[in-house]
């Protein structure tokens, strides 16, 4: 047989790019709804639904946002939807240190800072850490140096047992927060770091001595409080996420911003004290 027929000499097939329809059939499943669901919503007919989904059909660049928009896709995902139906991604992507945005990057070290003497930071979409104000370090103390090594994953520092899990009083309850988050963030994202993320996250022991009943504070999972173990005594907290939303812009409708108040007055004081030292 001549070398050059031979099976194992055939060049490897490309792995080629998902067609559009893949892509969309994916998001229709992932929102749980059916093509007449979505027809309704995009104001299509069904049969041009599936014919799109099946490739008989190409759509244009305004069905594809069309229906971008009624199945509530991230931009990010959106750009490679438009690119899979042949068209040029719409939405920007640009690390934050990038000049055209400047002002952003400002308001976010404005808030940051405005925020002292309580603890503030700001995550990217897999809850890498992006920037943070003086107070954050205060919280990091003790944390193994290959956690802190960049980019520091925020949600790993805090529950690795090398990490900061072993001064989180409440970590069990902390840890069921966070991980309802995430999981909230999986289910709109359907992004699959995350979904190995939480993975990780779920095989972190916890110790026997953090698996007690959940702290008082707790209000049907609106606010969870945040007890951390320090130096100054028992601070607690409480938290909010802001989202810097864009509609073109991917790397400003991925950052988010975790602002974490005092919850009594003891850790009110204690931060005050603590700013000196930052």
């Amino acid at each position: 047989m001549n070398a050059s027929t031979h099976p194992l000499s055939r060049p490897a097939p490309r792995n080629l790019p998902e067609p559009f329809g893949e892509h969309l059939r994916h998001w229709r499943q992932h929102r749980r709804l059916s093509q007449l669901d979505l027809a309704q919503e995009a104001a299509i007919s069904t049969r041009h639904l599936s014919f799109v989904e099946t490739g008989r059909s190409l759509p244009s660049r305004e069905m594809v946002l069309r229906l971008s928009e009624r199945l509530d896709i991230p931009l990010r995902e959106r750009n490679t939807l438009l690119v899979a139906a042949g068209y040029a991604p719409m939405y920007r992507e640009r690390p934050l240190g990038d000049p055209a945005l400047a002002a952003a990057r400002q308001a976010v070290e404005l808030l940051l800072k405005s925020h002292e003497p309580y603890p503030a930071l700001a995550i990217d979409r897999h809850w890498n850490l992006v920037a943070a104000n003086r107070m954050v370090p205060q919280l990091m103390a003790g944390a193994d140096a290959a956690l802190l090594q960049a980019p520091v994953n925020v949600l790993r520092l805090s529950l690795h047992p090398l990490g900061i899990a072993g001064n989180i009083v409440n970590l069990a309850q902390w840890r069921g927060h966070l991980f309802e988050r995430l999981r909230q963030q999986i289910a709109a994202t359907a992004d699959p770091a995350l979904v190995d993320l939480l993975e990780e996250l779920k095989a972190y022991p916890v110790p026997e001595s953090a698996k007690g009943p959940p702290l008082e504070g707790e209000h049907a999972g609106v606010v969870v409080p945040f007890k951390f173990k320090t130096p100054a005594g028992i601070l607690t907290f409480i938290s909010t996420t802001t989202i810097f939303g864009s509609p073109v812009d991917v790397t400003l409708q991925e950052l988010a911003m975790e602002t974490f108040f005092p919850a009594d007055d003891f850790t009110r004081q204690a931060l005050q004290h603590l700013v000196p030292q930052a």
